[in-house]
């Protein structure tokens, strides 16, 4: 019993689902109680029915009794009804946020390893479960318990032999139900995960879309996503298979038991030993019990699909950043940086991606980036220039050496005021399904319209927004399918301009555009950039060429630096490149 109900118990504990809604639950178990104090009732307006005869004087009493108890009951158990459902929704709307929150602590790292489809799954489905329990199971199996233990303390009292028989009975009636309830936990955590894998591989293929497409392998999907579905649905039917011979064995074994018993009973009604109305009490209780037993048989499969994604949505709760934001020194919150202090240092840097642990992406790398300087990093793909970025933003933590922003050790740096110093343009830009107004503003959730319009002017992004066709209240589509590539780029330009942070952080910036609109957006940065620290990744070298400084980067070290004349008379990789560009 332990075992079943440990990772849910500890649920309730470690997220005070009881203590937080204590009035709730406490108005839902006295309407509990006063539901099934009222069914107890019943059998016994019964048995004086039955003894009394029906030639009493009293019935037109006795029935209108019967009558004032079934709506004393309706009232009590629609009262549970709404508490329970009410406290059901409540609760998994908390977990939910509480698993969300904890999600975007994590690290890069995390998702890795972990599908987005995997975490939605976990947000949706396992969530259901739990409201099912809160809302429905619990109440039930409070309901049946007590329901069980008021009849047998009734059939105890109705009398005592018939009801010890029954309850040593009924006792072999627990152990093949908890036998087979430990089997249907298990194969409801796996139905679960298959559930999952084909929530992560339904939104792997609807984010891929256009490459979907363009291979025509829509054949080819379909079936891959008809073979999780299949997979899904025999775990699921091994699942129901099992809960339904649980309940099977559940009511055959309580009702033999309550037929045996009966049949004891008969005799002694024959032999005068108790009256009609007794055993028909007693008859009653009996049915109550066997529909008690029926119920719990049933909450305690739900019991076992809850526990499995309990397991899975706690894994998510307590998952750890693999990133904590902490000072190490001590350094007050608010400490202003030094802007005396080079803008960014990167000191024998040594980092593995945890993916590939034997493989270096910067192997002792240095550099230095002044305040206000406008560098280039350069170098073939695979050499390591995203990852600057990355731990710039201090997605992962570096494996050996020293990184310090404004003088101050990236570790020392609260995550938070650490990324509002750093504006980045990454070279996918990332458009949210909404409206070109809130994508800007995203940069900076404050800003005024007329200061999302300036940015949006500076980033040469006025124009087209302003001819669609609700200007900067038009609805840009999921990623922005609305978009052409270069007016996302614009979009991602415009946000980082209104975030205005000290250090600029562009990575491919204008990859995307053809040559008019880099043009224009190179003069838009031409008049952002000065006295900003910029750091700019790019492989068209024609961008670069006014940089104060280029860094070449080659297998994670620093090659060559100097400006682009410089860099050209050294006759070095940064040459090479610049020879097969140019030529």
């Amino acid at each position: 019993m332990t075992t079943q109900f440990g990772s849910i118990t500890r649920w309730i504990s470690d997220y005070r689902v009881l203590s937080r809604y204590r009035r709730q639950w406490l108005l839902a178990i006295a309407f509990l109680l006063l539901a099934a104090g009222a069914t107890l009732a019943v059998p016994l307006a019964f048995r004086d029915l039955v003894d009394a005869g029906f030639s009493s004087d009293a019935l037109d009493t006795k029935f209108l009794g019967l009558l004032a108890l079934a709506a004393f009951l309706a009232l009590a158990t629609a009262s549970r009804f709404y508490l329970m459902s009410w406290l059901g929704e409540r609760v998994v709307a908390d977990i939910r946020s509480r698993v969300f929150e904890n999600v975007l602590r994590q690290s890069p790292a995390y998702f890795e390893t972990l599908q987005t489809g995997e975490v939605l799954s976990r947000l949706t489905s396992d969530t259901t479960l739990i409201q099912t329990l809160v809302g429905t199971s619990i109440s039930m199996a409070l309901r049946s318990a007590v329901m069980f233990l008021g009849g047998l303390v009734m059939m105890l009292i109705t009398s005592a032999w018939l009801a010890g028989i029954m309850l040593a009975l009924l006792m072999l009636v627990v152990l093949p139900i908890w036998a087979l309830g430990r089997r249907v936990r298990r194969i409801s955590k796996t139905s679960q995960d298959k559930v999952a894998d084909t929530s992560a591989m339904a939104g792997e293929v609807l984010n891929a879309m256009p490459t979907v497409q363009a291979f025509a392998r829509e054949p080819h999907e379909l079936g891959r996503f008809n073979q999780a579905v299949e997979n899904a649905f025999s775990e699921a039917r091994r699942r129901i298979r099992l809960r339904s011979l649980l309940t099977a064995v559940a009511i055959m074994l309580a009702f033999a038991v309550i037929v045996f018993v009966l049949w004891v009973g008969a005799r002694q009604v024959v032999a005068g030993e108790i009256t009609m109305g007794e055993l028909t009490q007693f008859v009653m209780y009996a049915v109550l019990i066997a529909g008690s037993i029926g119920a719990l048989s049933e909450v305690w499969g739900d019991l076992q699909r809850a526990a499995g994604a309990t397991e899975r949505l706690v894994e998510l709760m307590q998952a750890e950043p693999a990133i904590m934001s902490q000072s190490r020194r001590g350094l007050p919150r608010g400490d202003a940086p030094e802007q005396s202090s080079p803008a960014i240092t990167f000191d024998q840097v040594q980092f593995f991606y945890p993916s590939r642990p034997g493989f270096p992406a910067l192997d002792g790398l240095s550099l230095s980036v002044a305040t206000g300087a406008r560098v280039a990093l350069v170098g073939p793909s695979g050499a390591g220039k995203s990852t600057i970025f990355s731990l710039l933003l201090r997605f992962y933590d570096i494996s050996g050496g020293r990184m310090s922003v404004f003088g101050r050790e990236l570790r020392d740096w609260p995550i938070d005021e650490l990324r509002q110093c750093i504006g980045i343009v990454p070279q996918e830009p990332v458009i949210f399904a909404a409206s070109a107004m809130e994508n800007i503003r995203y940069g900076r959730l404050d800003a005024t319209d007329e200061e999302v319009i300036a940015a949006a002017k500076t980033a040469h992004a006025h124009e087209f927004i302003s001819a669609l066709p609700q200007g900067y209240q038009s609805f840009l589509g999921e990623r922005g399918v609305r978009l052409s590539g270069g007016q996302k780029q614009r979009i991602s330009i415009a946000r980082a301009i209104l975030k205005n942070p000290p250090i600029l952080l562009l990575d491919e910036a204008t990859s995307a555009l053809d040559a008019e609109s880099e043009r224009e957006v190179q003069r838009a940065l031409d008049e952002v950039l000065p006295g900003r620290t910029s750091l700019t990744i790019a492989h068209r070298l024609a961008t670069v060429q006014r940089a104060d400084q280029i860094i070449v980067i080659e297998h994670g070290r620093v090659v060559e630096q100097g400006t682009h004349g410089e860099l050209l008379r050294q006759a070095g990789l940064y040459a090479r490149l610049a020879e097969l560009q140019f030529a």
